[in-house]
């Protein structure tokens, strides 16, 4: 009598079961996701309820992206009001399931993505997809971007002063005014080591891979830096991840902090640098001078970012105060010029060896959205390689000295530039440049509808 063999399986346990078997006190979960400002939005669910996000998604309303800094629609492209808000299911993104170690609940996030309904790949207003489909397009040419964020930031107090203005955090040391400026200073760091090392240890949890911490120019101004990832989407991820850190570390310890281009008049602003080469398919960073064709590519590369940077201005600084930052002789941007090794320009190339050889962007803001930054610097560096454009001479010595009347440093100039770029339109999407600058010049019109104190001071 034959015996009928049977093959046993064993079932693997789910991302969650693996999660919550480690974590077994965690109550939430976060589902976590970033708007067109780049800020957190999403639900919290009861662990109980959790399983049903990798089942069936989490359903929100699919205009959740197009929202100004303060949460408004303004039923762009028929988006919100006029479509009736319908919703957009999210599922997780994998690998993304994390806890959140600020929280004073024992709580988990995990990013989640949209799906549209209708077979479409993306939604055309997501910023992530957006940037998915930039990146595709190198996959066309053999090549696949290396990236990497720094991001600046300062803490600050909750409190504001009288007329309604930040504080920066108090210092602990007695006699040592808080907005003295002590760039690299190790006793700065030391003063501030407790919120950095858990800042580092939030992002170690989350897979973040936060590398040295710097005691930047202001007073309480710190940079973080961001490992190079050969994943831009994953890049940003990280990016937006240790904002959403940085902050939920200070409030543990009863403070804010502001990814603000300029939250401070008399100090340096906060920018968002974006680190970029391209490998070909054997994993060769064709930057590298040492190939026959590194230097060439490395100025189409370039080109491209100069040939599209103005366009692209509204998206590096989305906002009235990201332009305050622009300021000769601060080592910000104020003209598309390029050199080695020189931080008064806006395109960078940072001193190494050939393999490890780069472009510092450096024009946007800390509060810009990541996806969006990089999809327009990665844009321009495709632009610039399959039209074959030659980049300007590198400059030498002080860059930064006069800014280029062309450089639309006023945001309604950077928002009709945005909106008239063909360029721009062919890379994000055709319907993405206006509508964001719709957003945006709504977004402005009601912030002027407040008025100012100064307003009183000056023409009463």
């Amino acid at each position: 009598m034959k015996r009928r063999m049977q093959t046993m399986t064993t079932k693997q346990p789910t991302e969650l079961e693996t999660f919550l078997a480690r974590y077994p006190e965690t109550r939430f979960i976060d589902a976590v996701m970033f708007d067109l400002c780049g800020t957190a939005v999403g639900k919290r669910l009861p662990v109980r309820e959790a399983a049903k996000l990798w089942s069936s998604g989490v359903a929100f309303c699919a205009g959740i992206t197009t929202l100004d800094a303060l949460g408004t629609s303004w039923d762009v492209h028929g988006i919100g009001f006029s479509d009736g808000d319908p919703d957009a299911t999210s599922f997780p993104v994998p690998g993304t399931l994390t806890p959140v170690l600020w929280s004073e609940v024992p709580t988990a996030q995990v990013l989640i993505a949209p799906h549209p309904p209708d077979g479409k790949s993306h939604w055309w207003f997501d910023p992530r997809s957006i940037l998915a489909g930039v990146v595709a397009r190198f996959e066309e040419l053999g090549l696949r971007p290396v990236v990497a964020n720094e991001l600046e930031f300062y803490l600050v107090q909750t409190a504001r002063d009288p007329q309604g203005r930040l504080l920066p955090a108090q210092t602990q040391r007695p006699g040592r005014a808080a907005d003295a400026p002590r760039v690299l200073a190790f006793d700065k760091l030391e003063e501030w080591s407790g919120i950095l090392a858990e800042i580092d240890a939030a992002a170690q949890a989350q897979g973040v891979p936060a590398g040295a911490s710097t005691a930047e120019y202001g007073g309480t101004q710190f940079e973080v830096n961001l490992a190079h990832a050969d994943d831009p989407l994953l890049a940003c991820d990280h990016a937006l991840l240790l904002r959403r850190i940085v902050k939920g570390v200070a409030a543990r310890h009863g403070l804010d902090a502001t990814f603000m281009s300029k939250p401070f008049g008399d100090q340096s602003g906060s920018g968002l640098h974006v680190h970029a080469s391209l490998t070909d398919v054997a994993g060769q960073n064709v930057f590298d001078e040492a190939r026959p064709d590194g230097e060439r590519l490395m100025g189409q590369a370039i080109a491209g970012l100069q040939a599209t940077a103005y366009d692209a201005m509204a998206l590096f600084a989305p906002n009235l105060n990201a332009y305050r930052r622009f300021e000769p002789d601060q080592f910000v941007p104020v003209n598309t010029s390029w050199g080695f090794n020189n931080r008064s320009v806006s395109f960078r190339i940072p001193s190494g060896p050939g393999h490890a050889r780069r472009i510092e962007h450096r024009i946007a803001g800390a509060e810009a959205n990541p996806y969006l930054v990089m999809a327009a610097v990665l844009a321009g560096i495709h632009y610039g390689l399959t039209q074959s454009l030659e980049p300007t001479p590198p400059s030498t010595g002080n860059a930064g000295e006069q800014a280029d009347a062309e450089m639309p440093l006023k945001l309604w100039r950077a928002l009709d530039r945005l909106e008239g770029s063909t360029v721009l339109a062919d890379y994000l999407g055709v319907d993405y440049p206006g509508a964001f600058a719709e957003i945006k010049r709504a977004e402005f019109d009601a912030f002027m509808t407040e008025i100012l104190p100064r307003e009183y001071d000056w023409y009463v």
